[in-house]
């Protein structure tokens, strides 16, 4: 079983900088695919960054980013400690939503649905 446990999210300003973290344990390899998503209240689950799919255990993948937060959000991943980070600059109230982190064993792409393993999420609220 693979568990996933962000951290980090909170109440910030437009403008300000966040990062959040997770971390996961279990049954999870470091070649999986992880990434970040988040959905705001009636809104669909949205891909915000991840990294790829990894044959080898020690490259980590790639990193890929969702349309809205390129330029803004970086993501980083360190596979020895199997965590996976979310840099967040520029925060606009738009970026408000839970964020969560998901991990999968192949799929690398941007549809929620594919991935198999989620955290519970951290919400992220950015004021006006």
């Amino acid at each position: 079983q693979v568990q996933l446990v962000e951290s980090g999210g909170g109440l910030v300003q437009a403008g300000d900088s966040l990062t959040l973290s997770c971390a996961a344990s279990g049954a999870i390899s470091r070649t999986y695919a992880m990434g970040w998503f988040r959905q705001a209240p009636g809104k669909e689950r949205e891909f915000v960054a991840g990294f790829t799919w990894s044959p080898s255990p020690g490259t980590g993948g790639s990193a890929y980013y969702g349309n809205a937060v390129k330029g803004r959000f970086t993501t980083s991943r360190d596979s020895a400690k199997a965590t996976i980070d979310l840099q967040m600059n520029s925060l606009k109230p738009e970026d408000t939503a839970v964020y969560y982190c998901a991990a999968d064993r192949f799929y690398s792409g941007t549809d929620y649905k594919h991935f198999e393993h989620w955290g519970q999420g951290t919400q992220v609220t950015v004021s006006s």
